[in-house]
């Protein structure tokens, strides 16, 4: 009777431990993975290793005729254009020259994207260029030649020819790409080849002020002059996106061009050489809650229409001033940067259905897209300069003109949004206010107010003549920051 009780006080503590066992060795590997889920990989280098025969190194050649070479550290726009929205992007380099003629050089990066010696690369990089050489990963050299490029989004395509055993890299899905989620960056930061930094995505979807399909990948893996047009893959080694720009005094803060973005882009510059855009033909703004409650909205989603061009697909299938647009072939757009971007991605002719609310009541309209044309009415739709400014403004009519009790027939715009630490609120422009004059140049609408305020735009001081609401005619200086 003593042994069995013995053994049983034995049996009882084993059984407890041997259950507590089994609980922890159950819940074990879950710790684990989620610790793993929250550290850094123990290593990059099996990516490391498998994409850098995919990464090549660009240098070009620029014969500037005439004058003396300006020594900067930076030269040319990414985007094309006057006006550069960083004072630092990736890659360029000046070279020696003298006083006549000289050779400007540059370098960069650049990624084979399949075994015919197509490589992708940034616009900025090659813009110009009199010579294009492509270096790879094995030091062997190759002349390349031009495809095609596309300044509004930066992206250029290149072709080697007669090189062996490429190794193209493969394209990943850029809209799966996770904030937090590891990436890695190659490239020739400084001229410095296939160099490889790691970081995480810090954010998607950023508006650099670099053009109207801005839609950047932000990341901390470093990267500098020299990266641009270099890959940033995912931890499977796809190309998530195209290092591109970065910040002048930023540190840990760059940016590159959504994969998903890139394809279709590509795609056409290997076809045709060129990209064609689908165009709407309207002038846009964004809904501001004021704007929303005015056209009695429920909610603050869609996009203001507040032009529409005469015989353009819009106009000719019934799209008017003051509608809402919703959505475009089901898919809600809530900006008239992702409306924009939504119609450029759009093949020409493609028959599309416009969700919109007019006057209170939805409709749905089939507009015949156009091609775009990269001329001063395509700029004037986006209006891009008097944003920068910080003014959006629409036409007059009746319906409007009833509204704040002015007379019909006058002349100008109506200043609907001023953006929070912008020139024009420093200058005290108020929504309501009335447009009339722009340095003594009566405007008429707001095609008038738009190209005026791009001519000028470069202007020390842009001086509004307005007509408030109980305050008569007022003129307000806007100066440049």
């Amino acid at each position: 009777m003593m042994i069995r009780t013995k053994r049983l006080q034995f049996s009882f503590p084993l059984l407890l431990s041997v259950f507590v066992a089994v609980v922890f060795l159950w819940t074990c590997p879950l710790s684990i993975q989620t610790v793993h889920a929250f550290s850094a990989p123990e290593s990059f280098s099996e990516l490391a290793d498998q994409a850098k025969p995919g990464v090549v190194n660009i240098r070009t050649v620029k014969i500037i005729k005439g004058g003396s070479p300006v020594f900067r550290h930076f030269f040319g726009n990414p985007f094309g254009g006057n006006r550069n929205p960083f004072d630092e992007f990736f890659g360029p380099f000046q070279g020696e020259g003298n006083q006549r003629d000289f050779k400007q050089r540059s370098l960069g990066s650049g990624f084979i994207i399949d075994k015919d010696g197509f490589i992708v690369t940034n616009n900025h990089v090659i813009e110009d260029a009199d010579q294009i050489k492509v270096i790879l990963s094995n030091d062997k050299e190759f002349d390349a030649e031009l495809v095609g490029r596309d300044p509004k989004t930066d992206l250029a395509l290149i072709r080697i020819k007669g090189a062996k055993n490429l190794r193209p890299l493969e394209l990943g899905n850029s809209d799966k790409l996770e904030v937090g989620k590891w990436v890695v960056a190659i490239g020739s930061p400084f001229g410095l080849e296939q160099t490889v930094t790691a970081g995480i995505v810090s954010a998607k979807g950023r508006i650099i002020g670099s053009g109207p399909y801005d839609d950047f990948i932000q990341t901390d893996a470093s990267i500098n002059p020299g990266n641009s047009g270099g890959p940033l893959l995912n931890m499977n080694g796809e190309v998530v996106g195209i290092n591109t720009a970065i910040i002048a005094s930023g540190q840990g803060i760059g940016f590159a061009i959504p994969i998903n973005l890139a394809k279709g882009i590509l795609g056409q510059l290997k076809d045709k050489g060129e990209v064609t855009r689908g165009w709407l033909g309207v002038g846009i703004q964004d809904l501001t809650p004021e704007l929303a409650n005015y056209y009695g909205l429920s909610e603050e989603k869609g996009v203001l229409v507040t032009q529409v061009f005469e015989d353009d697909p819009a106009d000719k299938a019934g799209v008017k001033a003051n509608d809402v647009i919703l959505s475009v072939d089901g898919k809600a757009v809530s900006t008239g940067r992702e409306l924009s971007s939504m119609i450029a991605n759009t093949p020409v002719g493609h028959r599309t259905k416009i969700d919109l609310i007019r006057d209170g009541k939805r409709k749905t309209l089939t507009v015949t897209l156009a091609k775009r044309d990269d001329d001063q009415k395509a700029e004037l739709a986006e209006g891009r300069d008097s944003e920068e400014m910080g003014i959006e403004v629409t036409d007059l009519d009746s319906d409007i003109a009833r509204r704040f009790g002015i007379d019909a027939n006058e002349n100008g715009v109506l200043v609907t949004d001023v953006k929070d630490g912008s020139r024009a609120q420093d200058a005290d422009v108020r929504p309501g206010d009335i447009i009339k004059e722009i340095n003594r140049t009566l405007v008429k609408d707001r095609s008038d107010f738009v190209q005026l305020m791009k001519k000028y735009s470069d202007d020390e001081n842009i001086q509004l003549l307005i007509h408030r609401r109980n305050a008569g005619y007022l003129v307000l200086k806007i100066e440049q920051k």
